[in-house]
């Protein structure tokens, strides 16, 4: 075996014996409460499908009728023939629904922070980012060569020092996500804005998973502070509540036509399938006729959250319809994660390294679409499972 066979395997026994190491699940049917796995009929706990849309009639027509105008692929890259009328469409849209000059779709959310982020900050910038931003976040910092600054989580204070200390900077990016995604809080918005405007930077707002979630419609972080106008760069994906996949920055037209030349991830791969944008485009409208949908949200998470609460469990600073339950070390973690799958419960068990490692949690993520029989029956098998240990 070559050498840097043995290293790889190494390092997946080391993941086996701390209880990290897990297998992909391979699901039968589609993303809804109920899936199958392995033959079981499970509930599902840990989808991103916050308002259900994945399976939505309008969403599916949508999808069908432009792979038969359009085809399945689009053929090439934005810059070449990959920029169908749909694409273009899809881009007003979305700037029509966040309210801002102009919007760019990207292939997901992650390419789209690390295509922004690397584009617009170069040797003489800083970036500012809250210490519990999202992977995608922390990656495109990472191309870049500007100074870095983190502030711990949701901290103004430390905040306002890397402002006042960067001030020498050419551009100060203050990066943010607006729900953070292992806790379920919303960032401090307001705050950030204030600081941002008094210290002459930049905001920049991912919102992957506030939208659909939060504001009027689910138009994010943004809309639900009544911040309009303040935030600069605004980062949503197309994969969570809205049901599809990809990715987009909302921004004025000069950013726009900058990184449709300059950020590599949309320079050089392939558009989204014609199928795709015209779900995506679907979804918008849906969107625009959400009140219920996500009213109902809400509700559960709400319900949910304060009937996980009453048995004792920790659920952080949870505040969305993310609801992590605090368990502790990896392999308790993992365990705990076992014990629901046996009661028919799947809730995905979140380790060390994308949590503490004294802080790992099994995260729930309610939906639209959960009846307050299922919700129930998690919370009887989240007692089930905490007797148990």
């Amino acid at each position: 075996m070559a050498k840097w066979e043995t290293a790889l395997g190494e390092e997946l026994r080391q993941l086996k014996r701390e209880g990290r190491y897990r297998p992909l699940n391979v699901w039968t049917g589609g993303s809804g409460t109920r899936m199958e796995l392995n033959g079981r009929s499970l509930l599902q706990m840990s989808s991103n499908n916050y308002l259900g849309l994945t399976d939505h009639p309008a969403l599916i027509r949508a999808a069908v009728e432009a792979t038969e105008r359009y085809g399945a692929g689009s053929g090439s890259v934005r810059t070449i023939t990959g920029t169908l009328d749909i694409h273009d469409r899809l881009e007003r849209e979305l700037a029509r629904f966040k309210g801002t000059e102009a919007a760019l779709v990207f292939q997901s959310g992650f390419t789209t922070n690390q295509g922004v982020l690397s584009s617009i900050l170069g040797p003489d910038d800083v970036v500012i980012s809250d210490e519990l931003n999202h992977a995608s976040i922390i990656d495109g910092i990472r191309l870049t060569k500007a100074h870095r600054k983190i502030y711990a989580h949701k901290d103004m204070a430390q905040l306002e020092t890397a402002l006042k200390e960067s001030a020498g900077c050419a551009k100060r990016v203050v990066v943010t996500d607006g729900v953070f995604s292992m806790d379920g809080d919303i960032a401090p918005l307001p705050a950030i804005v204030e600081l941002a405007e008094r210290y002459d930077a930049f905001v920049y707002v991912d919102d992957a998973h506030a939208s659909g979630v939060l504001g009027k419609n689910g138009k994010g972080t943004t809309d639900h502070f009544g911040l309009q106008g303040r935030v600069h760069i605004q980062v949503g994906t197309l994969s969570k509540a809205v049901g599809v996949v990809g990715g987009y920055v909302a921004c004025d037209q000069l950013l726009k036509d900058y990184l449709i030349h300059k950020a590599r991830p949309f320079l050089f791969s392939t558009s989204q399938t014609p199928a795709v944008a015209a779900s995506c485009l679907a979804a918008i409208e849906v969107l625009g006729q959400s009140g219920e949908l996500i009213a109902k949200l809400w509700e559960n998470a709400a319900y949910f959250r304060s009937r996980v609460q009453a048995l004792g469990f920790d659920t952080g600073a949870s505040e969305t319809p993310i609801v992590p339950v605090i368990v502790g070390s990896p392999a308790e973690t993992m365990r705990f994660s076992d014990l629901l799958l046996a009661e028919g419960v799947f809730a995905q068990g979140i380790v060390y390294p994308t949590v503490a490692a004294d802080k790992g949690r099994v995260r729930f993520i309610v939906t639209a679409r959960h009846t307050r029989e299922e919700l129930d029956y998690t919370v009887e098998a989240l007692r089930k499972c905490r007797d148990a240990v």
